[in-house]
């Protein structure tokens, strides 16, 4: 079994691949915005440096959102295209889960309220609790709320970058972010299930309606 995860959605870009036992590849760009010129050559290079196909993997992974509108889409285009040239099923990922993922993976937690900044006032959050197999799971629903609101939703330790607008106070985590390591580790679990999707089903999470407009029809100062 061979995964290839993909996560863009946090405005940097980084690819994995894994296979059931352990991280085969790993790299990061952490120029923001530079999704479109590294992702592809990334991919190239994990697979050159695994030596494999991409007609050899078990599915691809990614982060399928809520996140940066670009960054979503960028990771559920290239996802779609490999996917349906190469006939492979897809692992759709929430960029949340794989935040708390990386909270794990990073500082040990198995408890968090994952916050990431929505901009124009808002959060998306959710929270997860360690399972039995070492991946983060949800106790609620994704949401994009209100900082005053998401403050009451806050159930344990806040991570990621819409932290301090829920909880000034508390700050030690806000620029934590997933990496598609975090998002292998999620998809690996699925694939072992054959918990998967078709490539047209490869679709992005905004959890906004108006997510398409342009930053100043938005509103946003």
């Amino acid at each position: 079994m061979k995964v290839l995860a993909l996560e863009t959605a946090n405005e940097q870009c980084s690819v994995c691949i894994a296979d059931e036992h352990q991280e085969l590849y790993f790299q990061l760009d952490a120029r923001a915005k530079a999704q479109t010129q590294t992702i592809l050559p990334l991919i190239e290079q994990g697979l050159a440096q695994t030596g494999a196909a991409l007609t050899d993997l078990t599915a691809i992974a990614f982060s399928r959102g809520p996140g940066s509108f670009s960054g979503v889409r960028i990771n559920a285009a290239v996802t779609q295209a490999l996917a349906w040239a190469n006939d492979l099923p897809v692992i759709p990922v929430s960029t949340l889960q794989a935040l708390a993922q990386a909270a794990y993976r990073i500082a040990g937690l198995t408890e968090v309220t994952a916050v990431l900044d929505a901009r124009m006032q808002e959060v998306y959050i959710a929270s997860f609790k360690l399972d039995a197999q070492g991946i983060m799971q949800p106790v609620d629903e994704e949401q994009l709320l209100s900082y005053s609101d998401a403050e009451q939703a806050v159930k344990f330790a806040v991570i990621g970058s819409g932290s301090a607008l829920v909880k000034p106070e508390q700050i030690q985590y806000k620029a934590m972010s997933a990496t598609a390591q975090d998002i292998a580790a999620i998809a690996r679990v699925h694939a072992q299930q054959q918990n998967w999707v078709s490539a047209e089903q490869a679709l992005p999470v905004y959890l906004r309606d108006n997510a398409w407009k342009k930053i100043p029809e938005q509103g946003k100062p």
